[in-house]
Protein backbone atom coordinates (compact mmCIF):
# COMPACT_ATOMS: atom_id res chain seq x y z
CA UNK A 1 0.00 0.00 0.00
CA UNK A 2 1.38 3.11 -0.85
CA UNK A 3 -0.50 5.59 1.91
CA UNK A 4 -1.43 4.46 5.13
CA UNK A 5 -4.78 5.13 4.40
CA UNK A 6 -6.87 7.13 1.57
CA UNK A 7 -9.44 9.42 2.81
CA UNK A 8 -11.48 12.18 1.03
CA UNK A 9 -12.32 14.99 4.13
CA UNK A 10 -10.12 17.21 6.32
CA UNK A 11 -10.98 15.37 9.71
CA UNK A 12 -8.84 18.41 11.23
CA UNK A 13 -9.62 21.79 12.38
CA UNK A 14 -9.57 24.61 9.73
CA UNK A 15 -6.06 26.21 9.97
CA UNK A 16 -6.14 29.23 7.70
CA UNK A 17 -2.73 29.43 6.44
CA UNK A 18 -2.27 31.12 3.46
CA UNK A 19 0.31 30.29 0.58
CA UNK A 20 2.84 32.94 2.13
CA UNK A 21 2.11 31.06 5.52
CA UNK A 22 3.06 27.62 4.13
CA UNK A 23 6.36 29.05 2.95
CA UNK A 24 7.23 29.69 5.91
CA UNK A 25 7.13 26.32 7.40
CA UNK A 26 10.53 24.49 6.72
CA UNK A 27 10.45 21.40 4.17
CA UNK A 28 11.06 18.40 6.05
CA UNK A 29 11.26 14.11 4.50
CA UNK A 30 8.12 12.11 5.49
CA UNK A 31 7.39 8.47 4.79
CA UNK A 32 4.02 8.05 2.06
CA UNK A 33 3.11 5.03 4.06
CA UNK A 34 2.92 7.30 7.36
CA UNK A 35 0.39 9.84 4.86
CA UNK A 36 -3.34 9.72 4.78
CA UNK A 37 -4.83 11.16 1.95
CA UNK A 38 -7.55 14.26 1.84
CA UNK A 39 -8.64 13.83 -1.45
CA UNK A 40 -9.67 10.41 -2.79
CA UNK A 41 -9.49 11.23 -6.96
CA UNK A 42 -6.85 12.56 -8.99
CA UNK A 43 -6.28 14.84 -12.22
CA UNK A 44 -4.59 12.43 -14.46
CA UNK A 45 -3.50 15.65 -16.34
CA UNK A 46 -2.26 16.74 -13.28
CA UNK A 47 0.01 13.60 -12.14
CA UNK A 48 1.70 13.61 -16.22
CA UNK A 49 1.95 17.14 -16.27
CA UNK A 50 5.75 18.16 -16.59
CA UNK A 51 5.03 21.73 -15.15
CA UNK A 52 2.37 20.90 -12.75
CA UNK A 53 4.44 22.72 -9.80
CA UNK A 54 4.85 25.50 -12.07
CA UNK A 55 2.29 27.50 -10.02
CA UNK A 56 2.49 26.72 -6.65
CA UNK A 57 4.59 25.57 -4.10
CA UNK A 58 7.18 23.17 -4.87
CA UNK A 59 6.48 21.28 -1.50
CA UNK A 60 3.75 19.24 -0.26
CA UNK A 61 1.70 20.05 2.40
CA UNK A 62 0.79 17.91 5.30
CA UNK A 63 -0.88 19.01 8.14
CA UNK A 64 -0.26 16.33 11.45
CA UNK A 65 -2.80 16.45 13.91
CA UNK A 66 -3.41 14.01 17.10
CA UNK A 67 -0.61 12.33 15.68
CA UNK A 68 -1.60 11.70 12.18
CA UNK A 69 -0.34 13.06 8.91
CA UNK A 70 -2.89 13.93 6.54
CA UNK A 71 -1.54 15.24 2.92
CA UNK A 72 -3.42 18.47 2.34
CA UNK A 73 -1.84 19.07 -0.84
CA UNK A 74 0.32 17.46 -3.06
CA UNK A 75 -1.56 14.13 -3.97
CA UNK A 76 0.18 14.04 -7.43
CA UNK A 77 3.69 14.75 -5.85
CA UNK A 78 3.36 11.72 -3.82
CA UNK A 79 1.89 9.48 -6.41
CA UNK A 80 4.48 10.71 -8.87
CA UNK A 81 7.40 9.69 -5.82
CA UNK A 82 5.41 6.28 -5.63
CA UNK A 83 5.51 5.72 -9.24
CA UNK A 84 9.18 6.36 -9.39
CA UNK A 85 9.83 3.98 -6.41
CA UNK A 86 10.29 6.68 -3.70
CA UNK A 87 9.21 5.49 -0.54
CA UNK A 88 9.64 9.41 1.01
CA UNK A 89 8.28 12.64 -0.26
CA UNK A 90 9.54 16.17 0.74
CA UNK A 91 6.75 18.07 2.24
CA UNK A 92 5.86 20.90 4.41
CA UNK A 93 4.35 19.64 7.39
CA UNK A 94 2.18 22.09 9.89
CA UNK A 95 1.37 20.72 13.27
CA UNK A 96 -1.94 21.81 14.96
CA UNK A 97 -3.89 20.59 17.71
Amino acid sequence: MIFKAVGDTRPYPDHGYSTRQWSNVPPRLVRLDDLVTTKRTLDLGMLLSEDSTFYGDLFAHVVEHEGTLYLEDGLHRALRAALHQRPTLHARVLVIE
